[in-house]
C-alpha cells in the first residue's frame, strides 16, 4: 500500500496539466493576443502618423530594448520579491501602455509609451516562462516548455490575422482599447494562480548582489539572438514588403506560421527531453534558414506561405528547446536569471534586426532584409557546430 502510494505521488509529480499550469498557459494566451495584434498593425500606425520606415524599426526596435534593460532587474525581484509582484506588475505597466496607443496622436509620444510597454513586456514575460518552469517536473521540460509556448502561438494563430482584419474595419483608438482588454483579462487570471515560493540561495556570500545574466544560460541565448534577428524583419516589414509586391493573404502568412509553429510543439520538447538539442536545433535552424531565402524571393502567395509554414516549424522547434537547455543549465536558485537572460538575448536580436532592417529598407529595399537574416541564421549555425566541437573535445 505505501509503495503504491509512493507510486502515485511520483506519477502526480510528474504531471504537466495542473490548475496552475493551465491558468498560466490562459494567462499568457491573453497577453500575447494583446501583443501580436498589434505586431503587424503598429507599422501601419507610424506610417498613418507620417513615419519612415527608418522610424517604423526604431518604434519597434525601442521596445525591445527597453524589455532587454529591465530583463535583469525582472530576474533578480523574481528571485526577491517572489513571481507574483513581478508578474502582476509587469502586466499592470502592459495594460496600461498599450491601452494608451488609443489616445496617442504624435511619433513622440507614441515612442514613450513604446519604451514603457517594453518595461512591462520585459517583466511580464520574464516572469510567465519562471512561474511556467516552476509548475513543469524537470524530467519534462522540454515537452512542458513547448505546451506553455503554444498559448502563445495559438495567440500568434489569431492575433495578427484579427488585428489586420480589425484595423480596416474599426479605428485604431477601438483596435487598442481591445488589445490593452486582452492584457486585462491575463492579469485578472493570474490573481488566482498558487505562486512557488521563492528558494533562498544555499551560499548568499558566492553569489553577487546584482548581475545582469546568468552564465550557464549564455549559449543557448547567444544562439537564439541570432534566430530572433529574422522576427525583426517579418514583424516589422513583412506586411509592407509583400504590399510592394501586391501580394494579397498577409493575414495567411501569420495564421500558416502560427499553426506550424504549433505542430511543432507537438513533438519538438518531446525529442529534446529524450534526444538532447542536437536533434532539435540543426533540423529547425535549416528550415528557418530556407525560409528566409524564400522570402527574399518571394515571387506569390505560394512562395510566401511555404516560408511561413517552414519559418513556423523551424522556430517553433528551436526556441522551446534552446530556453528548457538555459533553464536546465542553471542553479535551482537561479531559473528567473536564466529565463531573464534568455529572453534578453531574445529582445536585443528583435530590436537589433529591427533597427538595422529599417535602415536597410530604406537603403536598398525589402528583399534585402531577408537575405541579411537568413545570413544570421547561417551564423547561429556555425556557432552551433563550433561550440559542439569544443565540448566534444573537452570531454
Amino acid at each position: 500500500m505505501d509503495s503504491q502510494g509512493k507510486l502515485l505521488e511520483g506519477n502526480v509529480k510528474e504531471k504537466i496539466w495542473t490548475r496552475d499550469f493551465v491558468l498560466i498557459c490562459f494567462a499568457n494566451f491573453f497577453v500575447f493576443l494583446g501583443f501580436q495584434m498589434t505586431l503587424p498593425t503598429l507599422p501601419i500606425f507610424v506610417k498613418e502618423l507620417g513615419g519612415s520606415d527608418q522610424m517604423i524599426g526604431i518604434i519597434v526596435g525601442i521596445f525591445t530594448f527597453s524589455a532587454l534593460l529591465f530583463r535583469p532587474y525582472a530576474g533578480h525581484s523574481l528571485e526577491s520579491k517572489g513571481r507574483r509582484f513581478v508578474y502582476m506588475l509587469g502586466l499592470c505597466i502592459f495594460v496600461l501602455s498599450v491601452g494608451s496607443y488609443a489616445f496617442i496622436a504624435s511619433i513622440a509620444f507614441l515612442l514613450i509609451m513604446r519604451i514603457i510597454q517594453g518595461v512591462g513586456w520585459g517583466f511580464s514575460t520574464t516572469a510567465s516562462g519562471t512561474i511556467a518552469t516552476d509548475l513543469i517536473p524537470p524530467t519534462r521540460r522540454g515537452e512542458g516548455m513547448g505546451y506553455f509556448g503554444l498559448s502563445g502561438n495559438l495567440a500568434l494563430a489569431f492575433g495578427p490575422s484579427l488585428g489586420l482584419t480589425l484595423v480596416g474595419k474599426i479605428s485604431f483608438t477601438s483596435l487598442f482599447l481591445i488589445c490593452g482588454a486582452m492584457g486585462l483579462a491575463a492579469l485578472l487570471l493570474s490573481t488566482q494562480i498558487r505562486y512557488k515560493k521563492v528558494e533562498e540561495s544555499p551560499n548568499k556570500a558566492a553569489v553577487p548582489k546584482f548581475d545582469i545574466f546568468e552564465k550557464s544560460a549564455i549559449k543557448p541565448s547567444l544562439l537564439l539572438f541570432f534566430i530572433t534577428v529574422t522576427f525583426g524583419g517579418i514583424a516589422s516589414f513583412l506586411p509592407l514588403y509583400a504590399a510592394e509586391k501586391d501580394i494579397a493573404g498577409i493575414e495567411l502568412y501569420f495564421l500558416v506560421y502560427a499553426i506550424f509553429l504549433m505542430l511543432s510543439r507537438t513533438f519538438a520538447g518531446k525529442i529534446y527531453d529524450k534526444k538532447g538539442h542536437l536533434y532539435v536545433f540543426l533540423p529547425g535552424t535549416i528550415l528557418v534558414f530556407i525560409a528566409m531565402i524564400l522570402l527574399s524571393w518571394l515571387p506569390n502567395i505560394t512562395i510566401m506561405l511555404i516560408a511561413a509554414g517552414l519559418y513556423g516549424l523551424g522556430f517553433g522547434s528551436v526556441q522551446p528547446a534552446l530556453q528548457a537547455w538555459a533553464v536546465d543549465a542553471s542553479p535551482n536558485n537561479r531559473k528567473g536569471m536564466a529565463n531573464a537572460t534568455f529572453f534578453s538575448f531574445f529582445d536585443l536580436g528583435v530590436g537589433l534586426g529591427a533597427m538595422t532592417f529599417g535602415q536597410l529598407a530604406f537603403l536598398y529595399g525589402y528583399n534585402v532584409i531577408y537575405i541579411t537574416s537568413a545570413g544570421s541564421v547561417m551564423l547561429s549555425i556555425l556557432l552551433y557546430i563550433y561550440l559542439l566541437m569544443k565540448t566534444k573535445k573537452s570531454i
